[in-house]
């Protein structure tokens, strides 16, 4: 390389350094407004999170990525971290009181809870007064009325958060005495709780069933699914919905038997192929330092996929295998999936190996229109 050339290369990456130090200069700038909004909030009696606000941020930053010529995905990935950022300063838990924000009341059964959590935090960053009862601590200066039968149930929501055995039993109890508020379980499975919703539906209570595609750490809902069980109350499950429809979440909605089937593949399916990649890793006698200096790109992306699994709860992951009334059918698909495969090497057989990848390749590309 010349003098010349290594002198311009040299120009170029200080410039860039300054741009770089500019844009986080800008980014701390907008900590302190997101700070000083996040004080004008308390202040008013506002809540910390504005969701709707949230969407319209994101849309705002996608149409000016497209505007600079860059990709939409790039300006939302980038406005997300900043809101992210900016909810680090801004989102603290608040102690709800009745009468604050909303004024609404919610019990969260199951308030300690991975999942029961993340309901109270986000209940109480749309300004519910929030409740918990469950067993083990809950949040600070939250009522946890440890035994929900003590509780007077006379909230306007019910939200229930506890494993799906003892959500079953929970929903068949309540039924017994209808509360009049809103209720609705979050399981990742409905058939186990078909006995608990249909006898809490069948006694006139306003219930549906919900279950949210994300896991508890989420703080932002872009891009997430929720999916909504309608059990024939269709004023719960719009209750339900207005929960979420300030946010960017995808929201749908389908019945019990429909959600299990398809649940028996988008979870029981795809965990099953990450217990196993990672089993068979484990087994293989080969240390896992020596395998990452061979990686490569599909090996590292199906490694860390497999890494969240295993990281995940195994009880849980148990239940969404076991108690799903589909679960052997996608268990049966993925060991059928890997004898043809097994075989189609096996023979060699060139022509069978080439059938199974375009037809792979055909149905994801039908998968990729859908989701445009």
């Amino acid at each position: 390389m010349s003098d010349d050339a290594r002198g311009r290369l040299d120009l170029l990456r200080g410039e860039l350094g300054q741009i770089d130090k500019d844009i986080l200069a800008l980014v701390a700038k907008r900590q302190a407004v997101a700070q000083k909004i996040g004080q004008a909030k308390r202040a008013i009696g506002m809540p910390t999170r504005d969701f709707r606000q949230e969407k319209d941020v994101v849309q705002r930053a996608r149409k000016a990525a497209t505007e600079h010529g860059l990709p939409a995905s790039l300006g939302e990935e980038l406005v997300l971290a900043f809101i992210r950022a900016s909810l680090t300063v801004q989102e603290q838990d608040i102690i709800a009181t009745t009468g604050e924000g909303s004024g609404r009341r919610a019990l969260v059964i199951g308030g300690a809870g991975h999942m029961g959590a993340w309901f109270v935090r986000y209940l109480r960053a749309q300004g519910f007064a929030v409740e918990i009862a469950d067993p083990g601590e809950g949040p600070a200066g939250v009522v946890n009325h440890r035994d929900w039968k003590r509780a007077t149930l006379d909230h306007e929501l019910i939200i229930i958060a506890a494993p799906m055995p003892a959500t079953n039993q929970i929903l068949c109890d309540l039924a017994k005495a209808p509360p009049g508020g809103v209720i609705f379980d979050v399981g990742s499975l409905k058939s186990p709780l078909r006995e608990g919703l249909t006898a809490l539906r069948d006694a006139g209570a306003q219930v549906c069933s919900v279950h949210p595609m994300f896991g508890p750490d989420t703080a932002l809902l872009s891009g997430r699914h929720v999916i909504f069980v309608d059990l024939g109350k269709p004023d719960a499950t719009a209750a339900a919905r207005a929960l979420f429809e300030p946010t960017m979440a995808t929201l749908v909605e389908m019945d019990l038997e429909s959600h299990d089937r398809l649940i028996a593949y988008v979870l029981g399916l795809s965990h099953a192929l990450n217990i196993a990649f990672f089993t068979a890793l484990a087994e293989s006698g080969e240390a896992a330092p020596k395998l990452a200096t061979l990686s490569s790109t599909t090996f590292d992306a199906q490694l860390g996929v497999a890494a969240n699994v295993a990281a995940e709860n195994p009880d849980l992951y148990f239940e969404i295998q076991t108690l799903n009334d589909y679960g052997t059918e996608s268990l049966a698909a993925l060991l059928y999936a890997v004898e043809r495969l097994r075989s189609v090497v096996r023979a060699g057989d060139l022509e069978g190996f080439r059938a199974l990848m375009t037809k792979g390749r055909s149905y994801l590309a039908g998968r990729a229109t859908v989701t445009r």
